[in-house]
């Protein structure tokens, strides 16, 4: 049997638009400056100016060279092909709402802890590193590969999360915080442990439950003690 490729996407996907979006953005940002406070995230700006497209639009934002090439080939070609996995619908819901999510939850930790929190952040990782976790979470223990080393989906998730965390190591859990949340919100998302998939598991017992509790009242009756005549057929109650 022949294994399955993998193939880059082509531009008529989402992701492919995503990833000139994320270039166009960092590069006008890096060339005027005063625009990162409109367009990165500044949990205070949030707050205290309402600037609220900030928890969206700091995605598209990268602040180093390198963070913009690897994170427009991530988007092109890991987010390319959870798209065609997912669809686009899913794929685009996933991938905003998991941003959104985490720069809420880091605003929210900026107002009872701010000393965990930087003033700005650029998040371009944390859509890339979503990415890469969620498509190595949705290939499980499929086979995968590593710059051409084979692993499985599981482990491709765990080198994504460590990069997170190794970043951290060197720059402080501060710098890290957006993309720690994007982390552990797409973990609920995949493996459906969040509120949705609790709430669906909680159905389905409730479901269950009912089941047993309409039926306990039946019992299996044997030929012996049915008040039927004995050339009866024994299988009709």
């Amino acid at each position: 049997m022949a294994r399955p490729m993998f193939r880059m996407p082509t531009f008529h996907n989402a992701a492919a638009y995503l990833a000139v979006t994320l270039v166009a953005v960092s590069v006008v940002t890096a060339l005027f400056r005063p625009m990162a406070a409109l367009i990165a995230l500044v949990p205070s700006a949030v707050i205290d100016q309402f600037f609220v497209w900030q928890i969206v639009t700091y995605g598209f934002v990268e602040d180093s060279p390198m963070g913009v090439i690897f994170g427009a080939i991530i988007l092109f070609s890991i987010g390319g092909a959870l798209e065609d996995m997912w669809g686009r619908r899913r794929f685009l819901r996933f991938l905003f709402g998991v941003t959104a999510l985490a720069a809420v939850a880091t605003v929210l930790l900026w107002m009872v802890l701010p000393g965990l929190v930087l003033s700005h952040y650029a998040g371009g990782a944390v859509m890339t590193g979503a990415l890469w976790v969620a498509f190595g979470l949705q290939l499980g223990s499929s086979p995968s590969n590593f710059w051409g080393m084979p692993v499985t989906g599981n482990m491709l998730a765990l080198i994504g999360a460590g990069f997170v965390l190794l970043s951290g190591a060197f720059a402080g859990l501060a710098v890290i915080v957006p993309q720690l949340f994007g982390l552990i919100f797409t973990y609920l998302y995949v493996t459906k442990a969040g509120p949705g998939g609790l709430w669906l598991r909680f159905q389905s017992w409730r479901l269950e439950k009912d089941l047993k509790k309409r039926a306990s009242h039946l019992r299996s009756v044997d030929g012996g003690k049915r008040n039927v005549r004995g050339d009866s057929d024994k299988y009709l109650h």
